[in-house]
């Protein structure tokens, strides 16, 4: 039996490389899409696709169940302000109030549980496109000046610190003096944020949360 893969797509490109991905290994995929984040072009990658509103929770999950989605993968980012706007059904509500913490991971933590328990088997995106993975080491023309390494390992361990928190992932450092700290405005705008209050020689450092699912 083939496998049938659902894609959460936020936005971006990337929903349109897993799904293409899917498509050469012979799976069929199912997607699930937000009107005010994904890609317009996406829907016609999919076997089978629909629209949601953030928080219809038990809509994606009936949707997916009618399709024989067996594997289930979160691909793109959703834009976090609308997030407060959510209007979540009676299960995303149920979900929402049984966890303690309403930041990213937990949230979804929480919802690759509920995928899980019906069934279906939540996977790490990164396994339909290893290239895009960035291999270890200096990717840019020139090497960190001293200074700039000094204000690398301030930040990574900051970041460290509050990712214990559930708070975003990505700051920006300028002579280990933190300009700004990613929150539900997201990465860039974050670090357009602090481009701008610290000028020229300011340090993006982003990293994964200490305890992150990488799903």
């Amino acid at each position: 039996m083939s496998r049938t893969l659902g894609i959460i797509a936020g936005g971006g490109a990337f929903p349109i490389t897993v799904a293409k991905t899917a498509k050469e290994r012979g799976e069929r995929v199912v997607g699930a899409g937000f009107a005010s984040d994904t890609d317009p072009a996406f829907p016609e990658r999919c076997d089978a696709f629909v629209w949601l509103k953030l928080g219809q929770l038990g809509r994606l999950i009936d949707f997916f169940t009618a399709h024989g989605v067996t594997h289930v993968v979160m691909a793109g980012p959703i834009n976090k302000p609308r997030a407060l706007d959510l209007r979540p059904d009676w299960r995303a509500a149920k979900l929402l109030f049984s966890t303690k913490t309403r930041g990213d991971d937990a949230l979804l933590r929480a919802v690759t549980a509920e995928l899980e328990r019906e069934g279906m088997h939540v996977v790490a995106p990164h396994l339909y496109s290893p290239d895009l993975l960035a291999p270890e080491g200096v990717l840019t023309r020139r090497k960190p000046t001293e200074r700039e390494q000094e204000d690398i390992s301030f930040g990574w361990n900051v970041s460290r610190s509050l990712g214990a928190f559930d708070i975003g992932q990505c700051l920006v450092v300028r002579e280990r003096i933190v300009l700004a700290v990613e929150a539900i405005e997201g990465t860039d705008a974050a670090i357009r944020r602090g481009g701008q209050l610290g000028g020229p020689g300011a340090v993006v450092v982003k990293r994964p949360k200490p305890a992150q699912d990488r799903r």
